[in-house]
């Protein structure tokens, strides 16, 4: 398609909303539209990119044998309730009430949706692993969207879920998705660190649970990096090794008087405890 046939404004102010430089750009070049506070359409040429990072993202999932689907993003409420987190899942789930009064939701994720096509729909152990995927919109009502598309309430979302026979099984596919993440940032280019995240209330207690972080100067999560070793993580799930501390039991707390002691080596001394000051280095 020739420029003089397309579709496309670009603009010369800043938006006076926009504080991060990709937001100023995808609005000045006219690649978004705002139709509401996190809430935007995309134009012509933001498709047309948005259509090549989908081609990667299915090509590189297509090699571990995921397979595509598209869950409505109306989700029934049955699905949350059934699972518990129609109660706790909080002001994010946007919760309202068809012309039946049956309670129905729009989807800030589909664990409970997926589950449900998987159990009407397999019904052996020989028919697994399946791993089925969707690159699809999703909602989730900020309180406070900003960053433009960083921190939308509504966005695309490519998400997969896995069934697994056992646990052995899952964690030799959890190597494989590793590996599709890998080169899907690889072949956009992007210079990224995969660090040890906090999987919050869907992963269990023992799971390995990684994000691929796209390294920016601006952004909301704090990684922690150890120069010496190849251990990273989220600041959340970031831990210190400390040396040489022995741990007692805890004691009642009490105020004590230390007249006169300006440092921490002072205070030390002056109770006749040890001073601990050598942490690992981040």
């Amino acid at each position: 398609m020739r420029l003089s046939k397309s579709y496309w404004k670009t603009y010369k102010e800043v938006p006076s909303d926009a504080e991060l430089i990709s937001h100023q750009l995808l609005m000045r070049s006219g690649l978004i539209y705002k139709a509401a506070g996190g809430i935007y359409s995309y134009l012509p040429f933001a498709m047309k990119s948005i259509h090549k990072i989908e081609n990667i993202v299915r090509e590189e999932l297509d090699k571990i044998d995921c397979n595509e689907i598209q869950m409505s993003m109306v989700t029934p409420g049955n699905f949350w309730k059934e699972s518990g987190r129609w109660e706790t899942m909080g002001p994010e789930l946007l919760r309202f009430q068809d012309r039946s009064e049956k309670d129905m939701c729009l989807s800030p994720t589909n664990e409970e949706p997926v589950t449900a096509i998987f159990r009407d729909t397999v019904n052996s152990y020989k028919q697994l692993p399946i791993t089925l995927y969707q690159i699809h919109t999703k909602y989730r009502d900020e309180i406070r969207p900003r960053f433009g598309l960083l921190r939308g309430r509504e966005f695309l979302m490519k998400d997969a879920y896995s069934f697994h026979v056992d646990k052995d099984c899952m964690d030799e596919f959890y190597k494989k998705m590793y590996g599709a993440y890998e080169a899907i940032f690889s072949r956009m280019g992007l210079n990224f660190t995969v660090v040890e995240a906090d999987g919050g209330t869907i992963a269990g207690g023992d799971s390995q649970t990684h994000e691929f972080q796209v390294l920016a100067d601006n952004g909301e999560d704090t990684l922690i990096v150890e120069k010496d070793s190849d251990y990273s993580a989220n600041i959340e799930k970031a831990k210190t090794q400390r040396a040489g501390i022995d741990f007692i039991d805890a004691k009642e707390l009490k105020e004590v008087e230390t007249p006169g002691k300006k440092t921490i080596k002072d205070v030390c001394e002056f109770l006749g405890q040890k001073q601990f000051h050598s942490l690992k280095s981040l």
